[in-house]
C-alpha cells in the first residue's frame, strides 16, 4: 500500500510540474527557430567562400553535412505556430507550400551533401548543385520579413 502511494505521489507531482518544464514560452521558441536559420545561414556562406576559392575546400564536405542536417531540422522549428522574429505569419497561413519548400530545401541539401561526400570540392558542378539546393531567396521573398 506504501508502494502504491508513493507512485501516486510521484505521478501527480509529475502531471504537475512536467508541463512547466516541457513546455518553453514563445520566445524561446522564436529564438530556436533563429537559431537554426542564422545556422544555415553561416553554413551557406562558408561554402560561398570555399566554392570562390577564398579559402581553400579542405571543409567542404563537413559543411554540407551541417547544412544538410540543420535544413532536416529546420522546417520542424516551425511547427510551432509562434509568430514573431522574421518569420511571417504567411508561413502558417500557407503551411502546404512553406513545408513543401522546406522539405524540397532539405532533400536537396541532402543530395549535395552526398555528392560532396562523393566527389569533394574539386567536382567541376558541386558549385552549380549548390546554387540549385540553396534556393534560400526564394523562400525569404515570400515567408520572410525584410531585414531592417
Amino acid at each position: 500500500m506504501k508502494r502504491t502511494l508513493e507512485l501516486v505521489v510521484q505521478i501527480t507531482l509529475l502531471a504537475v510540474f512536467l508541463p512547466a518544464v516541457v513546455s518553453a514560452d514563445d520566445q524561446d521558441v522564436v529564438d530556436y527557430r533563429e537559431h537554426i536559420m542564422k545556422t544555415l545561414d553561416e553554413q551557406a556562406a562558408a561554402v560561398g567562400m570555399i566554392l570562390s576559392t577564398a579559402i581553400p575546400g579542405d571543409n567542404t564536405e563537413a559543411h554540407l553535412q551541417a547544412i544538410a542536417l540543420t535544413a532536416q531540422i529546420a522546417l520542424k522549428s516551425f511547427e510551432p505556430k509562434v509568430l514573431g522574429g522574421e518569420a511571417k505569419p504567411e508561413v502558417w497561413s500557407n503551411w502546404a507550400d512553406f513545408s513543401k519548400r522546406m522539405s524540397e530545401f532539405a532533400k536537396k541539401a541532402a543530395e549535395v551533401a552526398a555528392l560532396g561526400k562523393e566527389k569533394g570540392s574539386d567536382d567541376p558542378t558541386l558549385g552549380e548543385k549548390v546554387v540549385d539546393a540553396l534556393t534560400c531567396k526564394s523562400c525569404h521573398e515570400i515567408y520572410r520579413k525584410e531585414k531592417k
